[in-house]
């Protein structure tokens, strides 16, 4: 593991198991969309459940970078040097890839 990701716990840590819990609702959905799919039901059904799943997964996403923006970058903000531009540029990385999704 490089030092840009060496840390005690990720910032997630304090709602890990709500994230868990979301993640596990996802999967069910996506096993749900699956079975829609195995049994060749309508194609517009089948895309909004997608869309659902789709949802559910970005608000993980969501969840996850503002416990990452509260932590992880708040915390090396605070201790600047190389860590916090290192933090900042990893952090706008993720969002730019999360508007690209």
């Amino acid at each position: 593991m490089d030092d840009a990701h060496d840390h005690a716990a990720p910032g997630y840590a304090a709602t890990k198991d709500a994230q868990l819990r979301r993640l596990r609702r996802v999967e069910g959905q996506v096993r749900g969309i699956a079975r829609m799919v195995e049994e060749d039901q309508y194609c517009i059904d089948v895309l909004t459940q997608v869309s659902a799943a789709t949802k559910a997964l970005q608000a993980v996403a969501l969840g996850l970078l503002d416990e990452h923006l509260a932590h992880c970058v708040a915390d090396a903000v605070t201790e600047g040097g190389p860590e916090r531009e290192a933090k900042l540029r990893e952090a706008s990385a993720a969002i730019a890839r999360l508007v690209r999704s």
